[in-house]
């Protein structure tokens, strides 16, 4: 047990409180202040006196209440019971804390993050006698339906397993007892872990796949590996937390960690919501059955919001040591760079740009420098993967501002949103000229696999789109019909892209979710039409006539029409009057 520290209130400004503790505290240690026991974190030290960051409001708090150091960094509980559960930024149970208070939580509340009464089924994977490391699997609970919670060995330890019995237990009973250097320690269900420190690894591996979304402008023009960092940057209404939940509801990772950090309530509620209901398309179980959610709203104190990034990150990475790919979203971390700024400035810290901190760099690396995909601890070989996914939300959609700015050093994928597309109802609105992907050779080799022209098509396909963005711009001028016929067909064959994939209905039945072989398959009919109708073109046919041809309506459709029959349906439909037309004006001509 961790040797306590008392001390007493000195002065108080909002939400952080200067204590003097009759020893030096430790730089990271939980206190609990005040007679009502509130939570906070020592951020700076000076001898005796500490600055406290509350997690919770500091109203009615007075100079000379007690203080008292736990000797203990903030800390996540990591065992059965965590899944599916909905947390505050300091891993307390939303549900529990409802039943505990109501609606309104009552300050000072503070619950175990794990439940301490439930019982799980362990059943043990390795026996009396056998030698493990850290990182080891020692037994596996069945949490949900569909997950498998494996134990683990602590990361740091390592010895000769001297009992381990099967059976019915709570989180904090003894399972087995190891026998280390050190003498004989008990072996629990649940683990703790330090949030602001990463879960160490073996080795840090190369990106080899892409994460698919089933949303096309993503998994098609740009993709994020899994393991990789991505960027949702967007001003106010383009869509942002849309995008994240379809990528939490529709992505083929194993775990979904979604982390509302500083979100607004009514939001909030809708995830908590709506995640309950919604079917896992993988195993037409609940979704809920594998996601984790984080919810701290904007009304929270400012320290437990930029607390809950970490906290997410931790569960993340100990599901990923689990040998799982773990896809986590954070929104929305500008909310938690504000957070840091309001800190920075009650510690009297002399600001960078925007008033944010001069470190804010050195914690959006931190961040994202914690997804990636790793060979996991233990002695057997095994891999896992941390996806994260940050919505980043400019003022004013100003996407020069520090954080997003900041954002772009340490991502792979920059999905930018565009408020004037979101305005056109253009959904999802990533603008495909100021997005990027730095993952395109690792998606090529696996896209490759369903098509092995899929990297030149997709090129063709952006390098329309962005042509077209050009060509607009002289139309605006001296009107669409005054172009010549070649730059009005790629405005055609542009006009069908963005109505025909980029664009993507969320709530469509069909259309919320492509699979890779539909992606593959409806992009290439929009490359081919423009492939065969550029000859046309050369040969003196007027773009009037390409454009009246039936098929086109067709091939807009295909989005919302099920499986890949439509697709090489509306191909021979297209390829008949094509060569009809072709031949049609050879005829003319002569």
């Amino acid at each position: 047990m961790s040797e306590r520290i008392t001390g007493t209130i000195e002065r108080i400004n909002g939400s952080l409180i200067v204590g003097k503790f009759e020893q030096e505290a430790k730089m990271g240690d939980l206190v609990e202040v005040g007679n009502l026991k509130l939570m906070g974190e020592i951020v700076r030290l000076r001898e005796e006196i500490a600055y406290i960051q509350c997690y919770e409001s500091t109203s009615g708090l007075k100079p000379g209440e007690p203080v008292v150091d736990i000797g203990t960094p903030l800390v996540a509980e990591l065992g059965p019971g965590i899944m599916g559960q909905i947390v505050d930024g300091v891993q307390r149970s939303e549900m529990e804390l409802w039943e505990l208070t109501g609606p309104f939580i009552s300050r000072g509340a503070n619950i175990s993050p794990l439940n301490r009464k439930k019982k799980w089924n362990f059943e043990p994977t390795v026996k009396a006698g056998d030698k493990v490391v850290g990182g080891d699997i020692i037994g596996t609970v069945q949490e949900t339906e569909m997950f498998v919670h494996k134990i683990l060995v602590p990361p740091d330890l390592e010895g000769t397993i001297k009992t381990l019995t099967g059976g019915v237990y709570t989180v904090t009973d003894t399972v087995g007892v190891l026998e280390t250097d050190s003498g004989e320690i008990d072996l629990k269900m649940m683990q703790t872990w330090p949030v602001r420190v990463g879960r160490p690894i073996k080795e840090r591996l190369t990106l080899s796949q892409p994460l698919i979304t089933g949303q096309r402008v993503i998994d098609t023009f740009f993709p994020c590996a899994k393991g990789g960092a991505s960027a949702v940057p967007g001003g106010f209404g383009t869509g942002k937390t849309v995008i994240l939940q379809q990528i939490a509801k529709w992505s083929d990772a194993d775990i979904i960690v979604y982390i509302g950090c500083g979100e607004r309530g009514n939001e909030m509620a809708d995830v908590v919501e709506q995640f309950p209901e919604i079917e896992d398309p993988k195993s037409g179980k609940k979704l809920i059955e594998r996601t984790i959610i984080v919810a701290n709203v904007s009304n929270m104190a400012v320290s437990a919001r930029e607390a809950s990034i970490y906290m997410g990150i931790t569960i993340g990475e100990y599901f990923r040591d689990q040998g799982y790919d773990v896809a986590l979203m954070a929104d929305s971390t500008s909310r938690w760079a504000e957070a840091l700024r309001d800190i920075s400035g009650r510690l009297e810290e002399i600001p960078a740009e925007a008033g944010f901190p001069a470190y804010l760099a050195d914690r959006i690396a931190e961040i994202y420098e914690r997804a990636g995909r790793v060979e996991i601890l233990g002695s057997e070989q095994n891999y896992g993967s941390l996806t994260l996914l940050g919505a980043v939300s400019p003022p004013g959609g100003d996407y020069s501002e520090p954080v997003t700015t900041t954002t772009l050093r340490f991502i792979g994928t920059f999905w930018a949103l565009d408020s004037q597309l979101a305005y056109r109802r253009h959904f999802p609105a990533i603008n495909w000229l100021r997005s990027f992907t730095r993952y395109l050779e690792v998606a090529a080799r696996w896209w490759s696999e369903f098509d092995p022209s899929w990297e030149r098509t997709r090129a063709l396909a952006l390098r329309v789109l962005e042509e077209a963005a050009e060509i607009e711009e002289t139309a605006r001028i001296i009107g669409e019909k005054a172009l010549p016929d070649d730059q009005r067909l790629v405005l055609l064959v542009a006009e069908m892209l963005r109505e025909g994939f980029l664009v993507q209905s969320a709530f469509h039945e069909i259309d919320r979710f492509c699979s890779p072989e539909k992606q593959v398959a409806l992009l290439k009919i929009f490359t081919d039409f423009y492939n065969s109708t550029r000859p046309l073109i050369e040969q003196g046919v007027p773009i009037d006539q390409i454009r009246e041809l039936d098929v086109i309506r067709e091939i807009m459709r295909l989005k919302e029409r099920e499986g890949e029959e439509p697709i090489k349906d509306a191909r021979s439909t297209m390829n008949v009057q094509i060569s009809a037309l072709a031949k049609q004006y050879e005829v003319n001509s002569q």
